[in-house]
C-alpha cells in the first residue's frame, strides 16, 4: 500500500505509538488526524506533528462517531483507522480482583472502541470497496498477561474481533491488521525511549510504529513486533498444559526475584 494521500485517523495519538505511527504516516505523505483525552497533550502534538486533531473519548460511541464524520468533513474519507487508545493497572489481588468498573473501562476501551469506530466506517468502506483497520492489541490477546486478568480478556476479544473482520470483510476489499507487542517503552508504563538501551526485550515506540508501516504496507494481518511471541503462542497451541506451568513458574520468578508481580516492571525478566 502506498499511504502517499491518504487520510489516517490514530486513537491514542498524543503520545507513544500513536504518536510514532502518526509522525510515522506523515513522513510517508499521508494526511493524519490524531485522536486523545485532554485538548492540550492533543493540541501539543497537532502543533508538533503540524497534523488535525481531535479531542475524543473513543469509549463514547456518539462522540467517536461525530469525530469520524469531522475528519472525513475536513480531510476526506478515512481509508485507515488506528485503534491503539489502551490502558491498564495490575490487579489488586487475586484474579478477579479488580473492580466492575475496571472491568467496563477494559472492554470499552479494548473491545467496544474498535467496534464504534467499524460501526462507523463499513459503510462507506464496503461502498467504496477499499479501506484498512490497525487494530492495536498486544502479545497478551495471544498469550496472557501475568497479574492483570481485565487486560488479558479483553485483548484476546480485540484479537478475535479484528478477526472476525478481516473473515467477513477481507472480500470487501478492506484490509485489516493487528498488532500483538510484548513490551514497548512509553508513558503507558511510565518509560521512555531511553529505558529500552540496556533491555532487549524492550522497544521503543518508534520501533513498533516501523513494525506496523512495514506490515500495513504489505497488507499483513498479524504484525508482532516481538517476534518470538509467534514461538510462544505456537507452544501454548501445542502443549496448553505445558504453557500454564510455565507462566505459573514465571510469576513465581518474577515475585521472587523483584518481589513484585507489577506488570511495569515485568519485561526485566524477558
Amino acid at each position: 500500500m502506498d499511504f502517499s494521500g491518504k487520510v489516517v485517523a490514530i486513537t491514542g495519538g498524543a503520545s507513544g505509538i500513536g504518536a510514532a505511527l502518526a509522525a510515522g504516516f506523515l513522513g510517508k505523505g499521508a494526511k493524519v488526524a490524531v485522536l486523545d483525552l485532554g485538548p492540550e497533550r492533543v493540541e501539543e502534538t497537532a502543533n508538533h506533528l503540524r497534523c488535525a486533531g481531535y479531542c475524543c473519548d473513543v469509549t463514547r460511541e456518539p462522540q467517536l462517531t461525530e469525530t469520524i464524520r469531522e475528519i472525513s468533513r475536513n480531510l476526506g474519507s478515512i481509508d485507515i483507522f488506528v485503534s491503539n487508545a489502551g490502558s491498564f493497572a495490575s490487579q489488586p489481588d487475586h484474579a478477579a480482583s479488580a473492580t466492575n468498573e475496571v472491568w467496563a473501562q477494559n472492554w470499552s476501551l479494548h473491545v467496544m472502541a474498535h467496534v464504534y469506530a467499524a460501526r462507523a466506517l463499513l459503510p462507506e468502506m464496503i461502498a467504496r470497496r477499499s479501506g484498512h483497520f490497525v487494530n492495536i492489541t498486544s502479545a497478551a490477546g495471544l498469550l496472557n498477561q501475568i497479574g492483570d486478568a481485565a487486560y488479558s480478556a479483553t485483548k484476546h476479544a480485540a484479537v478475535s474481533f479484528a478477526e472476525s473482520l478481516a473473515i467477513t470483510h477481507r472480500s470487501d476489499g478492506i484490509g485489516v491488521s493487528v498488532v500483538c507487542p510484548q513490551y514497548v517503552a512509553t508513558p503507558l508504563i511510565g518509560l521512555n525511549a531511553s529505558d529500552a538501551v540496556n533491555h532487549e526485550s524492550l522497544l521503543t515506540a518508534e520501533q513498533v510504529a516501523g513494525d506496523i508501516l512495514d506490515g500495513v504496507a504489505d497488507g499483513r494481518f498479524l504484525i508482532l513486533p516481538h517476534p518470538q511471541v509467534a514461538e510462544y503462542a505456537r507452544s501454548r497451541a501445542r502443549n496448553h498444559e505445558q504453557w500454564i506451568k510455565g507462566m505459573v513458574r514465571l510469576r513465581s520468578r518474577m515475585e521472587g526475584e523483584m518481589g513484585t508481580s507489577d506488570i511495569r516492571d515485568f519485561y526485566k525478566l524477558l
